[in-house]
């Protein structure tokens, strides 16, 4: 058994998430009042008894998505009494799902991942004013598809670019607003089932973001990024980060680039991962990676009842 412990990403975040954990569990309990504090925000009163529209802001979501995995994580490791080298051999995380995944396999301490995470949110918002840039979901065309309709109708001041190549058929896109709705028009032509406008603020994972890039560069000037201690995979290179020295010029990259997240899934297989586990709020990323690799045994875990199942599969 090779397993593979994955990181969601924002629009996973709900009122409510890892509920049972914070209130069950003492180590979900140190994560969350650590995360508070960095903070200094009640972010786990928010998370628990808050209204949706706040915890979607993205300077908000972002921290509350991290927390609640590694409260799940920490909580894993305290419960089974073994280290996080024992429960999985990869990781890897979808776009923030990267600094959470860092952030448990000892790369980056819990409260530098919550700090730059925060400023991550705080930077990707302010990088495009509002109206200016917008995302959508082609759904039915395969990436090469997508890409080349993309290519047709970008121009020198209305540009997009593959954001999300998330699984089989399911791509998104980011940019300014009149390509993005010129080329969810085309899609629709080309065969596209769908074309689906994102209800987010900004153009993420899009050259739109380079104002985001460049603070979160000089950000991780201050940060210290150690070994990791279970192989991590990066979005901007589907593969396992050889060297800590490069991470923080990957995910400066990261917020610019394409999560290559099918490729991710793809390359998990090839280096022999079984097993997908999902540790953090919701099962977005269990249900792509079943159609990117139904050979895997994918799993998500939401509660301490999903963290039992899992321990007892992984013996």
């Amino acid at each position: 058994m090779t397993t593979a412990f994955v990181f969601p990403g924002q629009g996973s975040q709900t009122i409510g998430m890892g509920r049972e954990f914070i209130e069950t569990f003492s180590a979900a309990k140190e994560v969350m009042q650590e995360v508070d504090d960095v903070l200094e925000q009640k972010l786990t009163h928010l998370i628990l008894e808050g209204v949706s529209n706040e915890l979607t802001l993205t300077e908000n979501a972002q921290p509350a998505l991290l927390a609640i995995s590694m409260a799940i994580t920490r909580t894993l490791q305290k419960e089974s009494n073994r280290p996080i080298t024992d429960l999985c051999q990869f990781m890897a995380g979808h776009s923030l799902g990267e600094y959470s995944a860092l952030c448990a396999s000892g790369v980056l301490s819990l409260r530098d991942a919550v700090r730059l995470v925060r400023l991550r949110g705080q930077a990707m918002q302010q990088s495009v004013p509002v109206g200016k840039g917008s995302m959508a979901a082609i759904l039915g065309l395969e990436i090469d598809a997508v890409e080349k309709l993309i290519a047709n109708i970008n121009t020198k001041d209305s540009t997009c670019g593959v954001a999300n190549d998330n699984s089989p058929g399911q791509v998104v896109i980011s940019g300014h607003c009149e390509a993005i709705e010129e080329a969810m028009k085309a899609a629709t032509e080309q065969g596209a089932k769908r074309a689906l406008l994102l209800p987010v603020s900004a153009p993420f994972h899009s050259p739109l973001m380079a104002d985001a890039a460049k603070a979160m560069e000089e950000a991780f000037k201050e940060v210290t990024f150690s070994t990791p201690q279970v192989q991590v995979l990066s979005n901007i290179t589907a593969m396992p980060i050889k060297d800590a020295s490069f991470i923080s010029q990957l995910l400066v990259e990261q917020i610019t680039g394409r999560v290559r997240w099918r490729e991710t899934v793809i390359n998990l297989g090839h280096l022999g991962c079984t097993h997908m586990v999902e540790v953090g709020a919701g099962k977005v990323l269990t249900g792509l990676n079943k159609r990117i690799n139904p050979d895997l045994v994918t799993l998500a875990i939401n509660s301490p009842a999903d963290m039992e199942a899992f321990l007892k599969v992984c013996g």
